[in-house]
């Protein structure tokens, strides 16, 4: 069956459908991994945004149930050149386009994805309509110009909060794999370990791996959770996740974030978390042209001058000229474009990143940060730049 993408400059691309059967209006963005479809399917902070992936072959190891991120699929559509329709994979448990069709996502292949891809870095991310029936564009163009992703941290947020404490209860929602791979983990978590709490603005479920692979007990409240319910909890520390949307539109969070700053808990924050925390105390952000989505961005840690190749998804960035170095100062930067890729809070045991070092998909090459929030915990400020 024939498939449109229209653009909201009035670009139209043909190709053929594949998964659900539905029209879709969202924003147009890229992602220029080479693997991990299925971890960006199941991406929170793809909510209220269509994806194409720059790799011109996606599908070919179909669907392992294990490696999602969250327990279903966020993304309003998929964009790809070339949809591998027999998947290869002695993990797979179903091929990419059944999951779709489970997951009411449709999806668009055979267009040229590196001409999409150009379009958007020149003009700059634009909202398009995925459909199956042939309009014209001014039938179109006002539904395209109208679309907003909206209040998207909502949405994608768990309803209560949940502990997860206990190899039993842990190795139900993981694989025994994934918890062994830190010698002793298993063996650590009955209850001993660092208390964090989390809040989920969107979390990738390898944010609470990463933390329970380090012994840590970890307890996921709402996004829209007080201030005074969580430090009353008297975590150890606490994480701020990533998620969807522009932060601008947590107003409300980002009074409760302030709040948090205010005390000595320790904190960690991720994308969305670090834009958030920024936010909170003072510093400003704005929409980028097109993004960084993908697994290979260069970072800069500016302390050591080292570079770190990085799994990144967000459109928006801190801005760095309204930061005041006596409540923060920059941390690591890109390589690329020089956009802020994190901060380290002066006087407060407090350090963000826009990256995530939790990565699936992309490399581990940051995922010391998690270690360096567990030392934070446990000895203090001076952790932070160790």
């Amino acid at each position: 069956m024939k498939a449109y993408l229209i653009l909201e400059d009035g670009t139209v691309f043909e190709g053929t459908h594949f998964g659900a059967d539905r029209e879709v209006v969202s924003e147009i963005v890229f992602n220029t991994s080479m693997a991990g479809y299925l971890e960006v399917l199941t991406d929170p902070s793809y909510a209220g945004q269509a994806v194409c992936m720059t790799y011109p072959l996606i599908g070919n190891y179909g669907i392992c149930r294990a490696d999602m991120e969250s327990k279903k699929a966020w993304p309003d559509a998929l964009i790809v050149r070339e949809l591998s329709r027999t998947p290869s994979n002695f993990r797979s448990d179903c091929s990419i386009q059944d999951f779709l069709n489970e997951q009411a996502v449709p999806g668009i292949a055979g267009i040229d994805t590196r001409a999409l891809t150009r379009i958007l870095r020149e003009k700059g991310t634009m909202n398009g309509m995925i459909t199956t029936k042939e309009h014209s564009f001014a039938e179109v163009e006002p539904q395209l110009k109208a679309y907003t992703t909206g209040k998207v941290v909502e949405k994608v947020t768990c309803k209560e909060a949940y502990t997860l404490a206990g190899a039993t209860e842990l190795m139900k929602r993981w694989d025994e794999n994934d918890l062994k791979a830190k010698p002793g983990t298993v063996q650590e978590l009955n209850g001993t370990g660092l208390k964090v709490a989390l809040m989920d603005f969107g979390a990738k479920e390898n944010i609470i791996r990463s933390l329970v692979q380090r012994g840590c007990e970890v307890t996921v409240y709402p996004a829209l959770t007080s201030a005074k319910e969580i430090l009353e909890a008297k975590p150890d520390g606490i994480m701020l996740s990533n998620g969807p949307g522009d932060p601008k539109e947590c107003t409300s969070i980002i009074q409760e974030i302030r709040k948090l700053y205010d005390s000595d808990t320790p904190i960690f924050a991720i994308c969305l978390g670090h834009q958030l925390m920024a936010l909170a105390t003072g510093a400003d952000t704005h929409k980028m042209k097109y993004g960084h989505r993908g697994g290979n961005h260069p970072v800069k840690d500016l302390a050591t001058g080292r570079v770190y190749i990085s799994s990144q998804n967000h459109g928006y960035v801190v801005d760095t000229d309204r930061l005041d170095a006596a409540v923060a100062v920059p941390a690591f930067e890109n390589v690329n474009d020089k956009t802020n890729e994190g901060l380290r809070y002066t006087g407060k045991k407090i350090f963000t990143v826009q990256f995530h070092p939790e990565a699936c998909p992309g490399p581990q090459d940051t995922g010391f940060l998690f270690d360096r929030f567990i030392r934070m915990m446990k000895e203090g400020e001076v952790a932070i730049n160790a």
